[in-house]
């Protein structure tokens, strides 16, 4: 479990110029695998939403526990 917690990227999962608005203030407690792009890190509250709207989630999903609350 890491020390510093990074912040959750939201249910879209947005990267570079497109990573306004993707992001909450809240810290990333879930890590889930994504096909061809860095994992995406997530709260709780973003986690359901972005199995369904991030791009390149693996299906079956791989969810990580990488913080806690």
């Amino acid at each position: 479990m890491s020390v510093h917690p990074a912040l959750c990227r939201g249910p879209y999962g947005g990267e570079g110029d497109r990573a306004d608005g993707t992001h909450c203030s809240d810290p990333a407690v879930f890590e889930i695998a994504r096909y061809a792009r860095p994992p995406l890190r997530v709260c709780p509250v973003h986690l359901g939403p972005a199995l369904l709207m991030a791009s390149g989630v693996l299906w079956p999903p791989e969810i990580t526990l990488i913080g806690r609350l």
